[in-house]
């Protein structure tokens, strides 16, 4: 994962599993599995319990490892929940809350990159790039309707990176 400091060319790259990556995809695309996943319930207790998520803090590094909390707020009291970066982004996005990083660990941890074709406000460009790139994704020969049952079959068996393949196929025909 990489995150990106707002107004400049800093970048803050942190390394995360395949899990935690798939939970944050699924949201950012818009998919919803079938049943809900470890952040979907506890986007579900939060509402049920009246938390609101107000925003993650990356506090720090140690030994090559990242740590976060996730800010929490409830009848005006705040509660700080230790947690991995990675699961943190994923409930940030879920409840469109802000990620922050001290300077500390920016200043230790993120990278400048300077690429001056880079538009500003793209969220994932090495992704949009490279599907733009692709001229062919493995779904091209299928028909619309088959596209489509294929995407609720790969999401009923939890494949979601199948699924996400399936649903960039329809969005590039859909233009």
């Amino acid at each position: 994962m990489v995150l990106k400091e707002v107004g400049s060319h800093i970048r803050l790259p942190i390394v995360i599993g395949l899990n935690e990556a798939q939970a944050i995809a699924i949201e950012l695309d818009h998919i919803v599995p079938n049943r809900p996943m470890t952040h979907d319930l506890f986007r579900s207790f939060a509402a049920a319990f009246q938390y609101k998520v107000d925003h993650v803090l990356i506090t720090d590094l140690s030994e090559g490892v990242f740590f976060s909390k996730i800010v929490c707020t409830k009848d005006g009291k705040t509660y700080e929940i230790d947690s991995r970066p990675s699961d943190a982004v994923a409930i940030a996005v879920r409840f469109n809350a802000q990620i922050y990083c001290v300077k500390k660990v920016l200043s230790e941890a993120g990278v400048e990159v300077v690429d001056e074709g880079e538009p500003e406000s793209t969220v994932r460009p090495k992704r949009s790039r490279a599907s733009s790139a692709k001229p062919k994704s493995g779904f091209s020969d299928f028909s619309l309707d088959k596209l489509n049952q294929m995407l609720e079959d790969a999401l009923k068996k939890e494949d979601y990176e199948k699924a996400a393949k399936i649903r960039d196929e329809l969005n590039r025909r859909q233009g």
